[in-house]
């Protein structure tokens, strides 16, 4: 398949990650099925994109005409049927657990033409891990965006033992579409490149908040300030999700059974709380409505 043949693109999750996704394809002319088994999650992804698209006009980053264009090419929905059916290329944003993403693949599996990519936007399970539930595993592969997925450039795509070089040749070239800059890794490794370096980092600044070295604002500051980060590692989890960063860690920890790898004391307990950053309104820091 050549990329000029991708019209239909379905986005699985509507959370900020699947969304953001969705909406940027949407943007870039693609035609997009967004959908999530939550109704609620459903209309907060299409309130944010009602509210999103008169803000890039009223700045001048999008004309009216890009902004109507953009509304109408997505279509929002529960159910899965509806947005797999005829995609051409599938990207998966659900939650970071190996065994729900193994049965969303399995019913894409079902459900899209033959020659329909599944990727997942998975930041740490590699796509052999859920490839084998398909009868296409070479059409299997990550493509990984960042949080915020309308801001960050970066897609990391990775090409497993089992992808094809079409494949993957054919995700470079989506990404770059969606007007992303895509890097290649030809081989699995766990964090790939971005969140390998990052979870080094994330793990020693945990270890410090343990320990009682420093408090988290401190932390932060010596990261910033000392390392010209744009962010400290705290302000980060609570961006992209404590809870976020806890399942990664548990799936982890339940691949390697290395007690190492369980998730800190701290977050454990922000997530029992249901702090969970930003979207909660607490996590590390509060903020406001």
């Amino acid at each position: 398949m050549r990329v000029e043949e991708v019209r239909k693109i379905c986005v699985l999750g509507c959370g900020n990650m699947g969304s953001q996704i969705a909406l940027n394809a949407a943007i870039h002319g693609f035609k997009v099925w967004n959908m999530d088994v939550k109704e609620e999650m459903v209309e907060k992804a299409r309130a944010f994109t009602e509210q999103y698209l008169p803000g890039r006009v009223r700045k001048g980053r999008l004309t009216q005409e890009q902004a109507e264009a953009a509304a109408a090419n997505i279509t929002y929905t529960t159910d899965m049927e509806e947005a797999a059916r005829g995609a051409d290329f599938v990207i998966e944003a659900v939650s970071e657990k190996l065994d729900l993403k193994r049965r969303v693949f399995r019913e894409l599996d079902r459900i899209c033409p033959p020659d329909a990519v599944l990727a997942t936007n998975s930041s740490f399970i590699v796509s052999s891990r859920i490839a084998d539930v398909t009868g296409r595993p070479d059409k299997v592969c990550n493509m990984h965006f960042f949080n915020p997925a309308l801001v960050m450039e970066l897609v990391e795509v990775v090409q497993g033992p089992h992808t094809s070089d079409e494949t993957a040749r054919l995700t470079m070239e989506l990404a770059r579409k969606m007007g992303k800059t895509p890097v290649l890794l030809k081989k699995e490794v766990y964090g790939f490149l971005v969140n390998r370096i990052l979870a080094a980092l994330m793990k020693e600044a945990l270890w410090l908040a343990d320990m009682e070295v420093a408090g988290v604002e401190d932390i932060d500051t010596a990261v910033t300030k000392g390392l010209g980060h744009p962010m400290g590692p705290f302000r980060l989890m609570d961006l992209t999700g404590i809870d976020l960063h806890y399942d990664i860690a548990m799936e982890r920890y339940r691949e390697t059974g290395d007690p190492a790898e369980r998730p800190s004391p701290l977050v454990v307990e922000k997530v029992v709380k249901g702090e969970f950053g930003r979207k909660t309104g607490k996590g590390w820091y509060e903020y406001g409505s």
